[in-house]
């Protein structure tokens, strides 16, 4: 699923901004890979990737890194054979912005190179 979410731009918010709402975050929740994807606690996106075998997961783990790098919107990462779950959202207003979701959704594109057939 290519969302047009991957193609916005990932901008960082200020400490003024409010975290989401789920009335806000729920339109963004719908564009993301509905097996991978939800929001935990009105607080966090959590995905989980599933994988053939330890090296995809591995290769997979080292785009989305050089992704945050780029972007430097940092997730937590756990990497093991055959899955790498994300957690993420905006520690500077700990919540949810829509950086989290533009960040998924490149995510999701990512995977499209690795989803097992």
């Amino acid at each position: 699923m290519a969302s047009a979410l991957a193609d916005e731009a990932c901008e960082a918010c200020t400490s003024d901004d409010e975290p989401l709402a789920e009335a806000e975050f729920a339109k963004y929740l719908a564009e993301l890979e509905e097996e991978v994807w939800n929001v935990v606690d009105d607080h966090h996106l959590e995905g989980t990737y599933e994988f053939e075998d330890f090296r995809d997961a591995l290769e997979f783990t080292y785009d989305v890194g050089e992704l945050s790098e780029e972007e430097w919107h940092h997730p937590d990462i756990h990497l093991q054979w055959g899955e790498v779950k994300i957690e993420m959202w905006t520690h500077k207003i700990n919540g949810l912005h829509k950086a989290d979701f533009v960040m998924a959704a490149r995510m999701d594109r990512i995977y499209d190179e690795y989803a097992p057939e």
